[in-house]
């Protein structure tokens, strides 16, 4: 695809999480220890089969359902389809492909069309569109980003609570108020978007987690014997830990610990 529907990036601004700040929710913590920051955000709007192909260097996608639905398909994952409030994360987009549910037959599809200020249309342009999507990219300022991120699932899916006719419920909320936001010149407006980024992430991290989830940071914080020691590891990271340290922690002994946390984690406590 010659053109991108992100072209335009939010100006930088300094990240204003405290990583080092004391946290009771392992959700909140990680996403402060990413430091999140808001890039660039657009309103896609489409209709009739379509599809678009994109292929990245690892910057971090969101996107979140307003209206309609939409097929997500990220290389080496089961594909996804994403219907109105939904929210999805790709913390280290690659190759992916987002489409209508019923993507088109033919091989080439057209690029996208700018029809306003941070607005693009897909699709059959004559055709009033069903689906509208806010799509953007986040930057993470965490120096040790990389290895949190090298934690995280590949595709992160938060699903609306929302009741069939009450507009989506919050996540598309916020969804719109990013989408408002990033296309004004308020004041306070990289405040504002740094905060909706934040929540937003929050919510596809918690609907990764769960014992249900590929092994990985998300599962191990879900887990109520590991979530002490890992908090306790990013609250005090220069500690000269131990193994008995850890599983002192959690409550459980060293070969129980080593064996819980590998399970869930995919990798030793120590590594």
């Amino acid at each position: 695809m010659s053109a991108s529907f992100l072209d335009s990036p939010v100006p930088e601004a300094p990240a204003v999480a405290d990583p080092d700040r004391p946290s009771s929710d392992p959700f909140s913590e990680i996403v402060a220890l990413l430091r999140p920051e808001a890039r660039a955000s657009k309103l896609v709007e489409a209709s009739g089969p379509w599809r678009v192909r994109r292929s990245e260097l690892g910057r971090p996608f969101y996107c979140a359902v307003l209206e309609g639905a939409v097929r997500l398909a990220v290389l080496g994952e089961p594909e996804a389809t994403l219907r109105q409030g939904d929210v999805a994360l790709i913390p280290e987009a690659q190759d992916f492909e987002a489409s209508s549910v019923v993507p088109p037959a033919r091989r080439l599809d057209p690029d996208p069309v700018l029809t306003g200020p941070g607005r693009v249309r897909v699709g059959e342009a004559a055709v009033t569109p069903d689906t509208r999507l806010v799509v953007g990219y986040c930057r993470f300022g965490s120096p040790d980003a990389q290895l949190l991120v090298g934690m995280l699932p590949r595709l992160a899916l938060a699903r609306s609570d929302a009741e069939e006719g009450d507009g989506g419920g919050r996540l598309a909320t916020l969804a719109r108020l990013l989408d408002d936001e990033g296309r004004t010149a308020r004041p306070g407006r990289d405040a504002v978007l740094r905060r909706l980024v934040e929540i937003l992430l929050i919510e596809a991290l918690r609907g990764a987690g769960g014992s249900a989830a590929a092994p990985g940071l998300l599962r191990g914080l879900a887990d109520p014997r590991l979530a002490p020691a890992l908090r306790r590891l990013h609250e005090s990271p220069d500690a000269p830990w131990t193994m008995e340290a850890l599983a002192g922690e959690a409550a459980l002994s060293r070969s129980a610990f080593f064996e819980r946390f590998r399970r869930a984690v995919g990798m030793p406590p120590m590594t």
